[in-house]
């Protein structure tokens, strides 16, 4: 049963400020839809409200807070409890990491701990640091969530969050934007146009170790790809060294480099299109806490190639092409296979079907609103 007055909830939206990832989808999906009903107050906090206002709806139940500091220190130690303090917030929403004193209650996302499961992809500073500020916002925590079964049993186990304490699974889910009809013609020819780019093979993700862009690379340039008219498209921030990768890439002839394009400040309007022109979409990251942009390609009925490692071991209707992704030469293979035979188009939009029925911003966000109004202590006015 709802509240007898609407929930105050404070959304830490800072990820608006920074370049794109994961976590922003899951907060622009989840609020979108959440900020429909009467029964809740958002309160959506950020240091660039331009981003945010043209991210959410004007709404009288939707109201942006300001950060007059870029730093998290700051932020999370001075700001936030004031603004939480001042608006009087039931709840507040944090990923991965809430403010240093308790000013209401809490609900931390916690999408992975894959710095615990896979640490030689992360240095030891980062591994201590990370398992200190995510065990003691759990500890913190009123309401704990994750994306996925996966990370569930992995925050149980690493964070050592009790049993008796809930972890809710709101699981990302795919936009409705991309299951719409397009002409993927006009979408080459933008491609071309705006980027001078031609039958891109694609890859999004942060660029990191463990999201295994040198596999990709190796993959293409054993393929020699590049004398077939392939673009390699890369787009995502750098945000860990990748050694491997940049020697491989360094090692890579000035002619054949021309062909590979990488680029972290694509908006999300060419981002969808990047997707509609792709000849392939590969996933070949070695650990995830959900794995989002497989999904979103094969949503447009864009052919994908996907690891079948961590918490994408779910998405098993890929088929052949949800492949083991330290096995080079499978991915080689695959990659091969797909281009000189792309799947039929019934099979494609056969797999756009699967992931709309599976995956559904619709039925997270009503799980994450079930989470909040049924957690213990309810606010009330």
């Amino acid at each position: 049963m709802s509240p007898q007055r609407p929930i105050r909830l404070f959304v830490d939206a800072h990820v608006f400020d920074q370049e794109f990832q994961g976590t922003r989808t899951f907060l622009r999906e989840i609020y979108l839809l959440l900020s429909r009903r009467e029964d809740i107050q958002l309160f959506v906090a950020a240091y660039h409200l331009e981003t945010l206002k043209k991210t959410f709806p004007s709404r009288p139940n939707v109201q942006f807070l300001r950060y007059k500091s870029h730093s998290p220190l700051i932020r999370l130690s001075i700001e936030i409890p004031l603004l939480l303090k001042k608006h009087a917030i039931d709840y507040a929403h944090f990923q991965y990491i809430c403010p240093l004193v308790k000013a209401s209650r809490y609900i931390v996302t916690l999408h992975d701990v894959i710095f615990r499961e896979y640490p030689e992809e992360f240095s030891r500073g980062y591994r201590m640091m990370k398992k200190f500020l995510f065990k003691r916002s759990a500890g913190m925590a009123d309401v704990i969530t994750t994306v996925s079964e996966y990370s569930k049993r992995s925050i149980r186990s690493f964070l050592g969050v009790p049993s008796t304490m809930p972890i809710h699974i709101v699981p990302n889910g795919v936009g409705e934007k991309f299951f719409e009809p397009y002409d993927r013609q006009r979408s080459k020819e933008y491609l071309a146009r705006k980027y001078g780019l031609e039958k891109p093979i694609l890859y999004v993700s942060r660029i990191e170790p463990r999201k295994n862009h040198v596999s990709l690379l190796q993959a293409y340039l054993q393929l020699e790809l590049y004398d077939r008219g392939y673009h390699l498209v890369l787009l995502g921030s750098r945000t860990i060294a990748t050694p491997d990768f940049d020697r491989l890439l360094h090692e890579t002839s000035p002619e054949v480099r021309k062909y590979i394009f990488m680029d972290h400040r694509v908006d999300d309007d060419d981002l969808i299109e990047f997707y509609r022109a792709a000849e392939v979409m590969v996933y070949p990251s070695k650990a995830e806490g959900f794995g989002i942009p497989p999904l979103e390609a094969a949503a447009l009925r864009i052919p994908v190639i996907c690891s079948n490692s961590s918490a994408m071991e779910q998405f098993t209707f890929f088929g052949d092409n949800h492949i083991d992704p330290s096995d080079l030469p499978l991915l080689t293979t695959r990659l091969a296979a797909v281009l000189e035979n792309p799947p039929l188009p019934g099979q494609l939009a056969a797999l756009s079907d699967t992931v709309r029925r599976s995956y559904s911003w619709g039925r997270a966000e009503e799980i994450f609103y079930r989470a909040i109004v049924r957690a213990d202590g309810c606010p009330t006015g």
